[in-house]
């Protein structure tokens, strides 16, 4: 029979996070790329806790996530994440393996304006939520986190595009990678705990479906990929958790950049002549 070890690793367990516990912020529903990642790593047999926004959408999840450890983490609230990581050390024996951050939220319940008119308020929410709550809860889990722990947030595939319909979340997100990279190096210092971001292309999910214009946009970031096919969630996924295992350990500050080729693809035959035809 093959010999099914190579090194320290199982060939049926590749990527080596069977047994191991893993803390998931951001499930709001089954379309969520923070619950194809949580079922992922479940089926690869690790353990997943989970973390959410407010009892009512704990709540909301009871079929979802029955008989799945879940915690309360409202990251607005200052001292948030301090609580849960508290509250998980408590409840859960051993350290975690990784933190998968996949929480973002902005204000557009007055519609989109041009991006000058963004108000403070807004801004600040947004990347109190989106980027910030990253440091906080590496901060508050670093005491947690077992030595070689992953740290995966959910960015998007560029940061030098300027969708009309996406506004004040671009800068907000290109602080979220920057915190990415300035976290790995100051975790760096005494652990060799990995901090990385996943820039996924445009997908099917709820939070997406919020954004105004957003199906014009995604149907023309299909056409620009390579294969002519939006992503699926199960393979962003699929990257998050390779981030996560040690099979990655030798990326660390970095994006990973999942998108299905759109970003190389601006001048794609088909798009320059369906432009040039609108224009005629």
């Amino acid at each position: 029979m093959e010999n099914t070890r190579r090194g320290s690793f199982r060939m049926s367990d590749f990527l080596h996070v069977s047994g191991k516990t893993f803390l998931v912020f951001g499930v709001a529903n089954r379309k969520s790329v923070a619950w194809w990642v949580a079922k992922t790593l479940e089926e690869q047999g690790a353990h997943v806790i989970y973390s959410v926004r407010s009892e009512a959408r704990k709540k909301s999840l009871e079929t979802l996530l029955a008989g799945k450890p879940v915690f309360l983490c409202d990251v607005e609230q200052p001292g948030a994440a301090d609580r849960l990581a508290a509250d998980i050390a408590s409840a859960v024996q051993g350290p975690l393996h990784g933190i998968v951050h996949s929480i973002a939220f902005a204000n557009y319940s007055e519609g989109f304006k041009p991006f000058h008119e963004t108000k403070r308020a807004d801004f600040l929410q947004a990347t109190a939520v989106s980027a910030f709550s990253l440091v906080e809860v590496a901060r508050a889990f670093k005491p947690h986190l077992a030595p070689t722990a992953s740290v995966v947030t959910i960015g998007i595939s560029s940061l030098l595009v300027t969708p009309d319909n996406y506004g004040y979340m671009g800068p907000v997100k290109a602080a979220l990678e920057s915190s990415v990279r300035f976290l790995a190096k100051s975790f760096s210092a005494d652990s060799a705990v990995r901090f990385n971001s996943v820039g996924a292309g445009p997908l099917k999910t709820s939070a997406s479906a919020g954004i105004p214009g957003y199906l014009e946009s995604y149907l023309y970031a299909e056409k620009l990929t390579f294969r002519k096919k939006n992503l699926e969630t199960q393979e962003v996924a699929n990257s998050v958790v390779f981030l996560l295992s040690e099979r990655s350990s030798g990326i660390n500050g970095t994006t990973l950049i999942v998108d299905a080729g759109l970003g190389a693809n601006t001048f794609d035959k088909e798009i320059i002549r369906l432009a040039m035809r609108m224009e005629q």
